[in-house]
């Protein structure tokens, strides 16, 4: 007869949980709320939803304290995996969340927002989202992975327009197949070590000295396709453009930033080990992707009429720029990449914010779509501090000193030297100039073009609210007066991604 297995609760370490627990919490409550009393006005929604995402990031600071004093905290039978990275992105994830939700409190005709399952399905995101990167178990990865996206397909969906729903399905379609080739992947891994921890496949690869070395480039290969879907990465990127089209403005900003920070933690612990144990075939592949995903993605969003379209090739080149710290595998890299993104946030927030507080329920005979160059022409004229806020969000995508990103490409790039990848370096600063041209192109029609009128006299729409106003102002300040902060942000990236050991 088998003995009894006693845990205690105090080696289970419940407190990794609790910054997940919070948003499942919140989102079951809004539940019970719509289920008792239905028909309540969203912003008591929007208050539950950034009450949680508050509590949530209180729960982060404890958790980096607990990461200060005790190093690498372990957790639920050793799932829950508390580290730099895992701070580190859940703080970028928790506070661009709480930048997105006051978003909602903007005009009735935005019906989604209307629906209390819109605030818990975001919360059920996030949720998964951060048990993404808070742990080194394939298997939990997997259940975050799904549980981020299919509550992310449903939000998509329900912005309710024909393209949100062509855009949800190709997500989903494309997710799907995604998610195949991850768990092939780890089923590879699985068998050759018998592990689906990271850290103890790492181990057992390097003790049989890579014994095995075709089939772990098979594993290799489909979680390399699996999370290459998940970042867009060219040439995985074809759903991108349209599922960005397709969501609602403000949505599309909010995808190339959370979702995509979750899967360069994962993507950081799969691949920097691979690379730094002399796997040479990965650092070939994915030097190709980061070269062609910038290049190509720039060449794409030079040619685009639509404002919304070309930032979506934007993102994508900026995934492909980020994506060559992961190649370069050192500290500065790594530190260079949380850095970036940090900044890059709020200018990409701050963008697709504008777009939003300018979108038309119907188009003009002059546009022919909701966003074309053709609407911001002119609007220094028709709507001068708007056009002043875009232009500030453009030289900054556009790496112009002294705005924000200009600081995180400077630290990228220098990483890349530092690392020993000059050529790669040299491309970095080539795409960055030739993205300029078509940032730079929008500021031109703001700026140095007369005014498109349509037939019902109007020349340019904002849907401006309060709340939208202050998220855009937040984006705006933080872009300008980056400079001011560079350091201590740096010093505090760079002690937690030092002291996980990357």
């Amino acid at each position: 007869m088998l003995a009894p297995i006693n845990v205690s609760l105090e080696s289970l370490n419940l407190m990794t949980l609790a910054p997940m627990l919070i948003p499942v919490v919140g989102a079951l409550l809004i539940l019970v709320v719509d289920l008792f009393k239905g028909g309540l006005h969203k912003s008591l929604y929007v208050v539950i939803s950034l009450l949680f995402l508050f509590m949530d990031f209180v729960a982060l600071v404890d958790s980096s304290e607990i990461f200060s004093q005790s190093g690498i905290t372990l957790g639920v039978f050793n799932l829950m995996l508390i580290d730099g990275l895992a701070i580190l992105s859940q703080f970028i994830i928790v506070i661009a969340s709480m930048l997105f939700i006051p978003l909602a409190m903007t005009h009735k005709r935005f019906h989604e927002f209307s629906y209390p399952e819109f605030f818990a399905l975001f919360l059920f995101m996030i949720a998964g989202f951060q048990f993404m990167v808070a742990t080194d178990n394939l298997i939990l990865v997997f259940v975050g992975l799904e549980t981020s996206s299919l509550a992310l397909y449903t939000l998509i969906a329900m912005h309710n327009r024909d393209k949100s729903f062509e855009a949800a399905v190709k997500y989903f379609t494309m997710g799907a197949l995604a998610a195949g080739f991850y768990s092939f992947g780890s089923m590879v891994f699985y068998a050759l070590t018998g592990s689906v921890e990271i850290h103890q496949i790492a181990a057992i690869l390097g003790a049989n000295g890579y014994a095995d070395i075709g089939y772990v480039l098979v594993a290799i290969t489909f979680l390399l396709a699996s999370f290459a879907f998940k970042l867009s990465i060219v040439p995985f990127h074809t759903w991108a453009p349209d599922v960005y089209e397709g969501a609602s403005a403000s949505m599309a900003g909010y995808m190339s930033i959370v979702p995509k920070i979750a899967a360069f933690v994962v993507a950081m612990r799969l691949f920097e080990f691979l690379i730094h144990s002399g796997v040479v075939w990965l650092e070939v592949i994915l030097y190709a992707f980061v070269v062609i995903t910038m290049t190509a993605a720039n060449m794409w969003a030079l040619v685009q009429t639509d404002v919304k379209r070309m930032l979506a090739y934007s993102s994508i080149s900026h995934a492909g720029f980020v994506m060559a710290a992961i190649l370069i595998g050192t500290t500065q890299a790594n530190t260079a990449l949380f850095f970036y993104w940090v900044l890059f946030s709020f200018t990409n927030l701050g963008s697709f914010s504008m777009l939003w507080m300018s979108r038309q329920k119907h188009l003009p005979d002059h546009q022919s779509s909701d966003h074309s160059y053709d609407k911001f022409a002119g609007m220094i004229k028709t709507a001068p501090v708007a056009a002043l806020i875009m232009g500030l969000f453009m030289l900054s995508l556009a790496g112009l000193p002294p705005f924000a990103l200009f600081w995180g490409k400077l630290y990228m790039i220098s990483s890349a030297v530092t690392g020993g990848y000059t050529v790669l370096a040299l491309i970095m600063a080539l795409n960055s100039a030739i993205a300029g041209y078509y940032y730079l192109k929008l500021v031109v029609y703001m700026f140095m073009k007369e005014p498109v009128m349509g037939n019902d006299g109007q020349v340019y729409v904002s849907n401006a609210t309060l709340a939208l106003k202050t998220i855009i102002g937040i984006a705006a300040i933080g872009t300008i007066f980056a400079f001011v902060a560079i350091n201590p942000i740096l010093e505090f990236i760079t002690a937690f991604v030092y002291n996980s050991g990357y």
